[in-house]
């Protein structure tokens, strides 16, 4: 390990490390992860006013595993989306070099899984060891896990060894400095870049002083970056403030959480911004990347701080999008244009084709990333249907569905055979069903075939569709003459017969959705 090694041999290796382009934690100022706060719009924010690095909010381990990368070429970006196609991780190339991925975890697998599924699009990834609140540490995570040495030990060690970028944790301090002392080097002999100190223990609050003699003892104690952290309140106002709390806590860097919360623009070398022109500029980044309009709300409304109560403060809390939120700040005509743009880019790569999502051929079967989107079908009307269909009329076998499930996160992912051709599609769906409409799909627009999309010609399967609904129809009208010669001799006969033709005015007549 480093500290074991004669201070010239650390040296060299830590330039060494620094010259292939590691990020370095020395002498920085740092944007700490904060829950609701570190979304993409206030990283790039704390950069554009002078941040070294960021760290994005805690994200679980367990929820990110489930996550499928998807490029947004539209917004230029990178998400990671949920199987319920909410936007977990959003990040761009304006940050790659400078942003951290923070991660809630108890789990050393399923840590380095999420690890290696965010590595390419982070500059470091970090354990959250210091989180007090129940939603962290019910889990066995956050500070929950100062507790088990041995697991932290083990968590660090596997990411450490298993992926390519440099592995930090942020911790708080324990009862005792001796205790304190020694949990940190132990950390530190797992190999870890860095390590954040929150100067204060897990019971204390923003109220308790912050300890710096607690984050000058860990500094003095271990020979990689020590980054302090919990001087927000009582010590760090001004930027010149940074370095004063950096001196008196003997680190080498600095990490703030609701200085920058409040005012982001604190890492301005040249002096903080109004908070109303730092508002502006936030709504700009959140409306330029879509940011969920309710958290683009949470982080001006602390921002507001008190004001949160003024009559301003309540149109902005009373507005529900990005556009509402737009208006009340006088930003309309920037909305609209913003979003002009970003319709017109996304215009451009329907009309040029997105290459990604021309078919490939991967060993011997056909993949392109297509999604299944219910809401995109008429009722009753899916690709599985339109290709059934087809297969008949060209005489052909039906097709031929395997599905096979991930064991990470229980995603599926299905391949069609038909006409001796195997076709998928590469992103994973959250069900079996809607994983094989998927790779109808692929088959059905490799063929250059329709798939009964809203809005496309009707096909001879809408029409045989219709022909079979009027057959039934049919049918049910001789069936109701030849019953209604008895009904009204009973009325509980009478009542079922009524429910029996509500439903088939609703569309069941004896067909069911594939």
């Amino acid at each position: 390990m480093l500290s074991c090694w004669p201070a010239v041999v650390r040296g060299w290796v830590l330039r060494m490390t620094n010259a292939e382009g590691a990020l370095s934690f020395a002498h920085k100022t740092v944007l700490a992860p904060m829950v609701r706060v570190g979304t993409l719009p206030m990283r790039l924010l704390a950069l554009d006013y002078g941040a070294d690095i960021v760290y994005c909010e805690e994200l679980i381990d367990i929820k990110m595993a489930q996550c499928e990368r998807v490029v947004n070429d539209v917004l230029g970006t990178v998400d990671f989306v949920a199987p319920d196609e909410r936007v977990m991780f959003r990040t761009c190339s304006e940050e790659k070099g400078r942003v951290v991925f923070q991660m809630g975890t108890a789990d050393p697998e399923r840590a380095l899984v999420v690890a290696k599924l965010v590595e390419n699009d982070v500059a470091a990834v970090d354990v959250n060891m210091g989180c007090p609140k129940e939603y962290s540490t019910k889990g066995g995570m956050g500070s929950a896990l100062l507790s088990d040495p041995e697991k932290i030990e083990s968590i660090l060690s596997t990411l450490v060894k298993g992926i390519s970028k440099p592995v930090t944790c942020k911790i708080r301090i324990l009862p005792t400095l001796e205790d304190t002392v020694n949990l940190v080097k132990r950390i530190e002999r797992t190999g870890v870049a860095a390590i954040a100190v929150h100067g204060r223990m897990r019971e204390e609050r923003p109220r308790h002083p912050v300890h710096c003699d607690y984050i000058q003892a860990v500094a003095e104690s271990v020979s990689i970056p020590v980054i302090a952290n919990g001087g927000s309140s009582d010590m760090v106002k001004t930027f010149e403030d940074m370095e004063k709390f950096r001196a008196a806590a003997g680190a080498s860097s600095v990490m703030l959480a609701r200085a920058a919360m409040w005012n982001p623009s604190i890492f301005r070398q040249q002096g903080a911004l109004s908070v109303e022109e730092v508002m502006e500029d936030y709504i700009r980044y959140a409306v330029r990347y879509d940011n969920n309009p309710f958290n683009t709300k949470y982080c001006l409304c602390q921002m507001l701080r008190d004001r949160v109560e003024s009559p301003f403060g309540k149109r902005l809390h009373a507005a529900q999008t990005n556009e509402e939120i737009c208006e009340v700040f006088g930003m309309t005509d920037f909305y609209n244009k913003t979003k002009a743009e970003l319709e017109a880019r996304k215009a451009a790569l329907q009309t040029n084709g997105d290459q990604s999502e021309q078919p490939k051929l991967e060993d011997d079967v056909i993949t392109m990333p297509v999604r299944f989107e219910r809401r995109d079908y008429p009722p009753q009307i899916t690709p599985k249907m339109y290709l059934l269909e087809w297969s008949r009329k060209e005489k052909l076998d039906q097709p031929v569905y395997e599905t096979e499930q991930r064991t990470q996160d229980r995603a599926f992912q299905s391949t069609v055979i038909i006409d001796n051709k195997k076709y998928r599609s590469a992103l994973w769906e959250k069900s079996k069903k809607f994983a094989e409409q998927a790779a109808a799909i692929v088959c059905l627009r490799t063929l250059g075939l329709p798939e009964g999309r809203i809005g496309e010609e009707h096909s001879g399967l809408v029409n045989k569709r219709k022909r079979d609904d009027r057959k039934c129809a049919a049918l049910d009208d001789n069936e109701s003459a030849a019953r209604k010669r008895h009904i009204s001799e009973d009325p509980q006969e009478e009542e079922e017969e009524m429910i029996r033709r509500t439903k088939v005015v609703n569309g069941v007549c004896g067909q069911t959705t594939r």
